[in-house]
This record gives structure tokens, C-alpha cells and sequence, in this order.
């Protein structure tokens, strides 16, 4: 009797043991089977290496020198200082040739002994006056020119800085650097190059704005 209940025992003991290690295989296969399918599935669904595709720093540049020639308000600007450059130029050469005219003249008096030598050192004092008058009259004029231009410059980067503020709102570029010959940006490649967009919408732009 005893016996049998042993052998029982062992019998059941097996069988729970068996049951177990099925099941344990089961989950491990079921395991495998997840685990592979999972594997599967994301290289499936993994979106392979682009370069360029991801989102980095975005940087454009603009050519000043194309701007500076072909921008309508530029133009508008420089015919503006070359008239004020020629008006003074011109009154400053009038009365330089006036000034030369009454130099040459007093010349002729004292070789032709024809004014004293206290009238002469008057006329002298007189030349020298004016001689002094003239050349602070072409300083300040030159002085005028230089500020006009200064002040042009300011205008233009304004109107383009203001411009790309609001050129950029569509286009979210990080940077837009400014390209000129001589500059510190020594080369650029040409597919970041912005300049014909640009210039297009400056001269759009600033023809809406004269009407």
C-alpha cells in the first residue's frame, strides 16, 4: 500500500514536472515567436539614413553686389548723391575759376607795376581769404556728400533688413548671411544662394510702393 501511494506520488510528481517544463516551453516559444515578429516589424517599419534629411541649422546667403546693382531703390539712391556730388562739384569749381580769374588778373597788375604795393598786399590778403573759403566750403561739401551716402547706406540696410524680417516668416531660414566681394564670407555654395528671390521681391516691392 505504502508502496503505491510512492509510486503515485512519484507519478504525480512527473507529471507536474512535465506540465511545467510544456508550459515554459510554450512561453518561450511564444517569446520567440513575439520577440521575432517584433524584430521583423521594425526593421519593416525603420526608416532608413537620409543625409540632409534631418532638421539642422538652416543657412542662406544674399550677394550684396547683385543687390547693390540691380536693386531699383539703390539705383534711386546713388542717382540721387551723383546729382548732389555734380551741383557741388559745380559750385565749387565756379568759384574757382572766379578765384583763378582775379589771381591771374592781379598778377598782370604787379608785372605791369600797375597797383602800389600797399594796395597788393590788401588784394593779397583778399585772394588768400577767399583761396581759404573755398577750400572749406569743397570740405564741407565733401563732408555733405560722405554723410549722404552714409545715410543711403543706413536706408538700404534698413529697407533690406525689414524686408528679409518679413521675406523669412515663409521660409524660417536660421541665417541669412550677406555675400559681397571682398567680404569676410570667402565662398559659398550656390544652391544656398538666395539672391535672385530676393531681389525680385525687393524691386516687386518697392514699385508697389512708388504707386
Amino acid at each position: 500500500m505504502q508502496e503505491e501511494n510512492v509510486k503515485k506520488s512519484f507519478f504525480i510528481f512527473n507529471f507536474n514536472t512535465v506540465l511545467i517544463l510544456i508550459l515554459l516551453a510554450g512561453v518561450v516559444a511564444l517569446y520567440i515567436l513575439w520577440y521575432g515578429n517584433r524584430c521583423k516589424t521594425d526593421q519593416d517599419t525603420a526608416v532608413p539614413y537620409q543625409p540632409g534629411i534631418e532638421k539642422g541649422t538652416s543657412i542662406v546667403f544674399v550677394n550684396l553686389d547683385t543687390l547693390n546693382a540691380h536693386y531699383e531703390f539703390v539705383k534711386v539712391l546713388r542717382t540721387d548723391l551723383e546729382a548732389t556730388g555734380r551741383r557741388l562739384h559745380a559750385d565749387i569749381l565756379a568759384e574757382q575759376n572766379a578765384f583763378e580769374k582775379e589771381a591771374a588778373d592781379f598778377q598782370r597788375q604787379i608785372n605791369a607795376n600797375a597797383i602800389t604795393e600797399e594796395r597788393a598786399k590788401v588784394v593779397y590778403e583778399q585772394l588768400m581769404q577767399k583761396q581759404q573759403a573755398i577750400l572749406d566750403k569743397k570740405d564741407r561739401y565733401t563732408q555733405q556728400v560722405a554723410d549722404q551716402e552714409l545715410n543711403m547706406n543706413l536706408r538700404l540696410v534698413d529697407t533690406v533688413i525689414n524686408f528679409l524680417k518679413r521675406y523669412n516668416q515663409n521660409y524660417r531660414y536660421d541665417y541669412i548671411l550677406g555675400y559681397k566681394t571682398g567680404g569676410e564670407i570667402l565662398l559659398g555654395n550656390d544652391t544656398l544662394e538666395i539672391t535672385a528671390s530676393v531681389l525680385e521681391s525687393l524691386n516687386k516691392e518697392y514699385q508697389e510702393k512708388k504707386k
